[in-house]
């Protein structure tokens, strides 16, 4: 049974001195309606990855759900680690819950840890809701050298990156501080297919990334055991790796744990949505609803079943929670966590090993 965040109570608002069947009718709240607009899904990354999978499940499904059953879209918008999805959704596209977006699930960490590095403020974004906790693993070609995280502590294993904001650099740029291990991250890859084809070339040694995605877009690779997991990251085990140790399980003393815990609580964001600040509450909530009755739906979750599709999701509300928390970190954990991910330096802010 996976960790559920709990929903939110909503506050029930009166007017003084009337009933609401008091108001003329033209002032009455009428619910929204989406007929004949588009809904378009802003995937951070290239097509053919896990994010991308997700997304494209829930177009599918979702716009008989949301009133007045708009068409939904989706487009990937990819570069810096999804943060060109976020900035666009945020800040330039309409604020009437026709624009969603979906990025790295660390990237509200990133926010709180270099704010100057981004353009927007996930914790004023309505979250819609997420499809799925999700483990990432950190996995290696056949022929790399390594056979367990503490291996790397001994051998450089190459990683490729697809931005300084998400997990594929601050999981294994934390691990190389807090656990000495000797991951050289390359950072420039749009996507995680781009990573994968450039593994296969013999381009890079290895990979953070959802278990997911190892099991859902690369089968061939676990069946004829053309990669190695080393470790997984998440709050717990994931049921069927019952025997791939947690990152947070190889901590040696409380710091150690602390700052390893700080990257691995995110699965509770794994394939979440989110709309730019302003989009209208009434909006936001008839969204909500849309979104929270698809991953009820029959028709959906047999769909998903046959695409290898794992659902666990959480409410809009509980994400808006779980973003908040990063809000709640302390300077002191700020400046560890910067350091670790080398984020002051001047070699670090320009990008160490970046693809050619």
């Amino acid at each position: 049974m996976r960790r559920r965040f709990g929903f939110g109570v909503g506050t029930l608002v009166a007017l003084a001195g009337m009933s609401l069947a008091a108001l003329p009718a033209a002032a009455q709240s009428a619910a929204p309606s989406f007929a004949g607009k588009t809904i378009n899904i802003y995937v951070g990354f290239t097509p053919g990855g896990n994010y991308d999978f997700y997304a494209r499940l829930l177009a599918e499904f979702v716009g008989r759900h949301i009133p007045g059953n708009p068409s939904v879209l989706v487009q990937n918008r990819p570069g810096a680690g999804s943060r060109n999805a976020a900035n666009y959704v945020y800040n330039v596209a309409p604020k009437d819950g026709t624009a969603w977006a979906t990025v790295t699930n660390l990237l509200p960490l990133f926010q709180v840890l270099d704010p100057g590095g981004v353009k927007f403020d996930l914790t004023k974004a309505p979250w819609i809701g997420n499809m799925v906790e999700l483990n990432s693993v950190i996995a290696v070609w056949h022929d790399v050298p390594v056979n367990t995280l503490e291996d790397v502590t001994k051998h450089e294993v190459i990683v490729g990156s697809t931005g300084r904001g998400g997990e594929t650099y601050i999981l294994p740029a934390m691990m190389n501080a807090v656990l000495g291990t000797k991951f050289k991250i390359v950072l420039g890859y749009p996507g995680i297919n781009e990573i994968d084809v450039a593994m296969e070339k013999g381009e890079l040694h290895g990979r953070d990334g959802s278990w997911a995605n190892l099991y859902q877009q690369r089968p061939e690779w676990l069946r004829e055991k053309k990669v190695k997991l080393l470790v997984q990251i998440g709050i717990k085990r994931d049921p069927a790796l019952p025997n791939l140790p947690l990152l947070t399980e190889l901590a040696q003393n409380d710091e150690q744990r602390a700052m390893l815990s700080l990257v691995s609580g995110y699965p509770v964001m794994s394939r979440a949505f989110f709309m730019p600040a302003g989009v209208p509450e009434e909006r936001v909530k008839a969204l909500r609803d849309a979104f929270d009755a698809t991953m009820k739906d029959p028709v959906f979750l047999k769909a998903a079943k046959a695409r290898n599709a794992e659902i666990s999701p959480n409410s809009g509300e509980a994400i808006q929670k779980y973003v908040q928390t990063y809000s709640a970190l302390t300077p002191e954990m700020i400046a560890k966590a910067r350091k670790a991910l080398d984020l002051d330096s001047k070699e670090g802010r320009a990008g160490k090993g970046k693809k050619k």
